[in-house]
């Protein structure tokens, strides 16, 4: 609009003044070596500005000859440069879709054109990677160390090969670099962090976790979960030690995440030693309402020792209330009813979880059977059903399950890795169904025969009988006891279709 309007005014300018000179005429008169020229001013004007133009021209005509080299050579060069930009974009997007052999080709290319541009570098180290040659990788990323932009894309890359080939030295060390340098770098906190868990230097990887924090690189949220459960670690490691500083430990922990079971645990037994009986329960109360767990409902129970077990039934009915219809506070009220010998609450309180029993349902009703009755026939079966249950809750993490929970995974070093859940459990394999074979004829029974001589005959072939084989679930083996030497054994019988189970074909003996 700007444009326009100055387009408009220029416009007016000049008619206005083509309009002013047409009032006004007049004549010009150029007298030179004998010659004289005469014609109107307008004439005259319009002769000057095409005298200008045809210079402008002229000189641009000049000058563009003489700038030809230069201008040529530009052009190469600009065209050059493209020509490597779209092969590093070419290369780029075939390491993203996982073509070594493209990715490879168009690196060659971009160092052949772009020559020492920064992501010809990367370009080449992503390519060496993809192709699985980690010497070249490796002398790629440490040529970028050498520039201030790559530096810490080079440490990157070694940090990568090095974890690849489980230098854990060498790992360590370029996480520890990089975090120095830069406390903002997400994955070079979290790697010293890890590194510092497994050697169980939980001052250390709490001092890393604060910097990366100032630095922004962890969330607000994020950063309390992790402080906290860094100093529950504390907590634990100096419980024993130095109880006071585990308390003060432990109380920042639980105020720092409340939901944190271990910490509002430790924190609750730790007051609760000191007297500070409220405030242990408050932690604990706290912890329960969002996560129920088995270790608040011991520590809840025994916040005063000397309490008769009525007492601590009582207190535990208390804290089950602030979580109703969970089933670690029907087992909580269950466990604490059945010390207090009130098995009539007891089985009130696993009553609404006896359709689908977990195995601690099962064990701490067949307790209940065996204690109150003396019925130990019950007991066996719930026993039994125990075994057949699924799974409670455990502490589980990377494939690892604990009775007690860790800061850390003992396998990656991973913080705060380990969830209370149902641990995962292996499926059995398919199992082909063919039609089902026909008994097969047994021999008679041992203690059928008259003599004592062939009773002991046959003990003796049955001891030394092979094992029952094993099969999957749902095949039943049939296995024939040995005919003895005076028996002619059964009428051989055609052999019928048997059943095939995948697990016996897969363990029969190759050829």
């Amino acid at each position: 609009m700007i444009r326009i309007v100055v387009f408009l005014a220029l416009l007016a300018v000049l008619a206005f003044g083509a309009a002013w000179i047409a009032e006004r005429p007049g004549e010009v008169a150029i007298t030179w070596q004998g010659w004289r020229l005469e014609t109107s001013v307008i004439v005259a004007a319009a002769a000057l500005v095409v005298v200008v133009v045809l210079a402008i021209l002229f000189w641009s005509l000049v000058r563009l000859v003489v700038r030809s080299p230069d201008l040529i050579a530009l052009f190469m060069r600009e065209r050059r440069r493209a020509r490597g930009w779209r092969a590093i974009t070419s290369g780029l997007i075939a390491i993203g879709t996982g073509n070594a052999a493209i990715a490879s080709r168009a690196a060659a290319e971009a160092r052949k054109l772009a020559g020492d541009e920064l992501l010809t570098l990367l370009l080449a180290a992503q390519a060496a990677q993809l192709e699985g040659l980690s010497e070249r990788a490796e002398g790629e990323f440490r040529a970028m160390l050498g520039t201030p932009e790559t530096r810490l894309l080079g440490m990157r890359g070694l940090y990568i090969e090095a974890r690849r080939k489980n230098d854990t030295g060498a790992a360590r060390s370029l996480a520890e670099e990089a975090a120095r340098a830069d406390p903002a770098l997400p994955w070079a906190s979290e790697a010293l962090v890890e590194f510092q868990c497994l050697a169980g230097n939980w001052s250390g990887a709490l001092e890393t976790v604060e910097r990366a924090g100032r630095a922004g690189a962890i969330a607000r949220a994020a950063l309390r979960r992790r402080r906290a459960v860094l100093l529950t670690a504390q907590a634990m490691t100096v419980e024993d030690k130095d109880p006071p500083t585990a308390r003060e430990y432990a109380v920042e922990a639980a105020g720092l995440a409340p939901d944190l079971v271990p910490a509002a645990a430790l924190a609750g037994r730790l007051l609760g030693a000191d007297g500070k009986l409220r405030r242990a329960a408050r932690y604990v109360e706290g912890a329960w309402k969002t996560s129920p767990h088995p270790d608040l409902a011991e520590v809840y129970g025994d916040l005063r020792p000397g309490d008769s077990a009525r007492d601590r039934l009582k207190r535990v009915r208390k804290l089950a209330a602030k979580a109703p219809g969970s089933l670690e506070s029907a087992l909580a009220v269950a466990r604490a009813a059945l010390e207090a010998s009130d098995f009539a609450q007891a089985r009130k309180a696993l009553t609404p979880h006896l359709d689908d029993p977990t195995q601690r349902v099962c064990l701490l009703m067949a307790e209940i059977e065996a204690s109150e009755h003396g019925d130990h026939g019950k007991a066996r079966e719930w026993s039994s059903r125990a075994l057949r249950a699924k799974r409670d809750a455990a502490w589980v993490a990377d494939g690892f399950v604990s009775e007690r929970w860790l800061p850390a995974s003992p396998a990656t070093g991973r913080l705060d890795a380990f969830v209370w859940a149902v641990p995962p459990t292996a499926q059995p394999g398919p199992v082909l169904e063919q039609p089902r074979q026909a008994p097969i004829a047994i021999a008679p029974a041992a203690e059928a025969r008259a003599s004592s001589a062939g009773a002991e005959e046959a003990a003796t072939r049955r001891i030394a009988a092979p094992a029952r084989p094993r099969t999957a679930p749902g095949v039943e083996p049939v296995v024939a006891e040995p005919p003895l030497p005076d028996d002619p054994g059964p009428e051989p019988t055609p052999e019928p279709r048997k059943r095939f189970s995948l697990f016996d074909w897969l363990a029969r003996p190759s050829a």
